[in-house]
């Protein structure tokens, strides 16, 4: 089944330094039936302007996800770590049994504009961790392109969850099949262009579709289409 949520659909916001939309209930916005889809319990889409952004502030038992798309995004934590990521890069925080953290925009011109997403980890208490991997945008042009997986591995980010988040850059015209084992999940997010999922369902910029019952997925991008899958369990 291929449950389709338009991107109005989503809950948006605009404080003027930051706006975004979530996808599920978060902060102010509270669904009782939209609270995760598996594991998957925030995909925020964000983005800060510049200069801005989130002081200390503490998370458990969560592996938090960031992809940034447009700028660069800083974090600093109670680790040690500080990093700027942008474009071509995934950020990894496994909050455990606790980490303190700021993430904002470094630059004095340019906003950032980052994908965020929040797991339910494997098991409670995962000692805290965090690291930045780097993938190589041409690798996903016309395939799917492991960027979180469970293991580490060149150029993925290695999460506490059985799940694999993947990206690819369609190109008009070409389509690919995922095939996954009975009784998991697909999440697919449209950051741009527009792709048909199976035989009708058509996803355009910033629409999502949670897809169940199915071990085979054909996707067909009807423009340029870059997008986001993840295999759920």
């Amino acid at each position: 089944m291929i449950a389709v949520y338009p991107a109005g659909s989503r809950y948006s916001y605009d404080h003027g330094w930051l706006r975004g939309s979530f996808s599920f209930s978060f902060g102010p916005y509270y669904d009782p039936d939209n609270t995760a889809f598996g594991p998957l319990r925030v995909f925020n889409d964000d983005t800060i302007a510049a200069g801005r952004g989130f002081g200390a502030h503490p998370h458990s038992d969560m592996e938090i996800v960031s992809v940034v798309l447009r700028g660069s995004l800083k974090h600093e934590d109670s680790l040690g770590n500080v990093a700027v990521t942008s474009f071509g890069e995934i950020q990894r925080m496994s909050a455990g049994s606790g980490i303190i953290h700021t993430e904002g925009n470094p630059s004095d011109t340019e906003e950032v504009t980052l994908l965020q997403l929040w797991f339910s980890p494997e098991r409670r208490g995962i000692a805290p961790g965090y690291e930045v991997s780097k993938y190589d945008p041409e690798q996903m042009v016309n395939r799917l392109l492991p960027v979180v997986a469970p293991n580490p591995a060149p150029g993925i980010a290695a999460i506490h969850q059985d799940l694999t988040i993947y990206l690819s850059k369609l190109e008009s015209g070409h389509s690919l099949v995922f095939t996954q084992p009975e009784g998991r999940k697909i999440f697919v997010f449209v950051i741009e262009g527009a792709v048909q999922a199976g035989a009708r369902e058509r996803l355009h910029t910033r629409d999502s579709a949670r897809i169940t019952d199915t071990r085979s997925l054909e996707l067909a991008a009807l423009d340029d289409t870059f997008f986001m899958l993840i295999d759920l369990p």
